[in-house]
């Protein structure tokens, strides 16, 4: 399946008085790998929400498909409440079927489930309840919720803050294999070498689209200086 392309003309966002967005205008080819970079509290993941039907907002968004759209989120590690009585496989299936998870799971459901499982490395965790997983287990849980059903656009909001080596080099993997499939990746990521070495198109943002294009012509030496090293100053 080919993800969608996205247009964005003149979105803007305010919350209360604090203009958080003004006048974006960019588009995403279908199928790319496309990074948001910018500074800490520059708007990325508020562009995301809009994009994902989640803000309050003006100006118009529209996406292209040739495909039904299929659209999954990864957010950045959220915490979970330890004596929640859910194991992995209970909380799978709550977004698998709409019987309750203490009952049988549906066979198309127990599929997708272990495909999900078997591609995020958690299989053998399945019994385990989600209070007792680490950081980096909790985030492989988000990812493998994002893949059932399989999407045609995936939203990661800075998905591998609390992952180790092991688990960052999955996450690339997962990522790179998914773009390879026609999956539209939309990556809100920090880590700029990681955008320059897997991203194929960047928007940086700073309340405004700062630039936009190709990683290689678009975060350059010149433009990292202008914006990121502004902004470490200002926080110093």
């Amino acid at each position: 399946m080919q993800g969608p392309a996205i247009h964005v003309e003149n979105l803007s966002l305010s919350l209360g008085a604090s203009l958080i967005l003004k006048n974006m205008s960019f588009s995403i080819a279908a199928g790319a790998l496309h990074c948001f970079a910018g500074p800490n509290g520059g708007g990325k993941t508020s562009t995301a929400r809009c994009l994902l039907g989640q803000m309050p907002h003006t100006g118009k968004i529209r996406f292209d498909n040739s495909s039904p759209q299929i659209t999954a989120y990864v957010p950045q590690l959220i915490e979970m409440e330890r004596t929640l009585p859910l194991t992995i496989d209970n909380f799978l299936t709550l977004i698998t079927q709409d019987k309750p998870a203490f009952m049988s799971t549906k066979k198309t459901a127990k599929l997708l489930i272990d495909s999900a499982l078997e591609i995020t490395g958690l299989t053998s965790k399945r019994k385990y309840m989600i209070g007792s997983l680490s950081g980096g287990e909790r985030q492989r849980l988000l990812f493998a919720q994002a893949l059932i059903p399989t999407p045609t656009f995936l939203v990661l909001d800075e998905p591998m803050t609390s992952l180790d080596e092991g688990g960052s080099q999955l996450f690339e993997s997962l990522i790179m294999q998914m773009h390879a499939s026609g999956t539209t990746v939309l990556w809100i990521n920090h880590d700029l070498e990681q955008v320059q070495r897997l991203a194929q198109t960047v928007t940086i943002i700073d309340k405004i689209v700062v630039a936009h294009g190709p990683v290689n012509s678009t975060l350059t030496p010149a433009m990292q200086r202008g914006v990121f090293t502004k902004h470490i100053e200002e926080a110093a």
